[in-house]
């Protein structure tokens, strides 16, 4: 896992395949400042940035909401229901699902607009609006993920003491007083474990999915740093490696400020942390 961190160093160097990295002349910070001064870094940051805290204020949340729901109902057939149909998206393939998406949304025979149109309104072409991808993106990405994310939030109210809801019960406590004094607490540690690690990967927006959803009509909001990057690197020539090598570390470099930044904080407000 640690050798690979040799070959970082391209993002310094000239490199040319064929080449040895060491034999290629180093640069230093050029394809940094290159890319710092491109006409793409504001927009690739934006795009990046939102489509990534959207994901983060929306995603987040709603398995916590749906374990905590689930935990309060008996074993059944309704329990049991929900817990497939939630699960199941989770093991569709990304390009599945994108081709899924973009049958539903599709202008002239997509279900979603064949009932815009029997209710008398007209259709919307979903995927040649820009500012509608980021909403596609990331409620695609709640509907895949969710039922999976559950799974760790249920195991974690399993841990919770029989004893604490019984005495709670006898206190005259409800339903929503027990899910807010007992169960909130309890997935409380595991919950800044996962906000801390999803910080870390703030800016690391899925490639396949993003460059998957991208058409020219939408690539205004759609054109992210991992798929630039796949563009400059694997699609702009073998001249743009250690440019495309210098994007990428610079976003991991960030991606590690903002896992330290937050499981700093975390540190500071409560006991929980990864270090």
């Amino acid at each position: 896992m640690y050798y690979p961190m040799y070959g970082a160093q391209i993002a310094f160097r000239d490199f040319l395949p064929g080449r040895s990295i060491l034999g290629s002349e180093w640069i230093g910070l050029a394809n940094f400042i290159r890319f710092f001064n491109s006409p793409m870094f504001e927009r690739l940051m934006i795009n990046s940035f939102v489509l990534s805290i959207y994901s983060l204020v929306v995603g987040f949340p709603i398995p916590i909401i749906l374990a905590l729901s689930l935990n309060q109902l008996r074993t059944g057939f309704f329990k049991r229901s929900v817990q497939m149909i939630s699960y199941a998206p989770y093991f569709i393939s990304t390009v599945v699902m994108v081709g899924l998406t973009l049958q539903f949304l599709d202008l002239r025979r997509g279900p979603i607009n064949l009932l815009l149109q029997a209710l008398g309104m007209d259709a919307i072409h979903f995927m040649g609006k820009a500012d509608m991808f980021a909403d596609i993106y990331v409620w695609t990405g709640v509907w895949q993920n969710t039922g999976f994310s559950t799974i760790i939030y249920l195991a974690a109210l399993s841990t919770i003491d029989p004893s604490l809801h019984e005495a709670a019960v006898v206190d005259g406590a409800n339903r929503m007083q027990r899910i807010w004094h007992i169960d909130v607490p309890g997935i409380m540690p595991i919950t800044l474990t996962l906000l801390i690690l999803n910080m870390g990967q703030l800016l690391n927006i899925g490639f396949e999915k993003a460059f998957l959803l991208q058409n020219p009509l939408n690539l205004k909001t759609s054109e992210v740093i991992s798929t630039y990057v796949y563009k400059v690197g694997l699609l702009g020539g073998v001249s743009n490696f250690s440019y495309a090598a210098a994007i990428g570390l610079f976003n991991a470099f960030l991606g590690l400020v903002l896992l330290l930044a937050a499981n700093q904080l975390s540190k500071k407000l409560s006991d929980t942390s990864l270090f």
